[in-house]
């Protein structure tokens, strides 16, 4: 295993479609504030988002998020499904995610870069750098 990295793929519900959706969530050491999930919309073809890893874990256990991405566990119906809602100008999906895949990927996240000490592997400069030549 890719000790800089880390995949996980699923299946989930995505709008209440009765057929699942191959999901992949991805997390790198490179960006260690950030946790990335994509859908498989056709082959070949994913639909991205980047959201805060810390979002992520918070919703396993209380509704977070304001802006765009929230996440909650889905109390009023099953409880080993975690809710994640993402918005954007060109619409709007609820995603139904099993909440043990959920703990599995952030458990393993946390061997790469623990969370609460992401800001010790940030490379600051980096990203200074990579936002002003653009």
């Amino acid at each position: 295993m890719n000790t800089e990295a880390v995949n996980q793929s699923q299946f989930v519900t995505l709008n209440g479609s009765s057929a699942p959706v191959l999901s992949r969530l991805s997390y790198v050491a490179a960006e260690p504030f950030a946790v990335n999930i994509a859908f498989r919309t056709e082959r070949g073809r994913w639909v991205e988002w980047t959201f805060a890893r810390e979002l992520l874990a918070q919703g396993l256990s209380e509704p977070a998020g304001l802006g765009d991405v929230r996440v909650r566990p889905d109390l009023a119906n099953d409880e080993d499904l975690l809710i994640l809602e993402i918005e954007s100008p060109d619409g709007y999906a609820l995603v139904e995610i099993e909440r043990e895949d959920v703990e599995r990927f952030l458990d393993a996240a946390a061997e790469v870069i623990p969370l609460g000490s992401e800001s010790e592997h940030f490379d600051i400069d980096g990203f200074i750098d990579e936002i002003t030549n653009v």
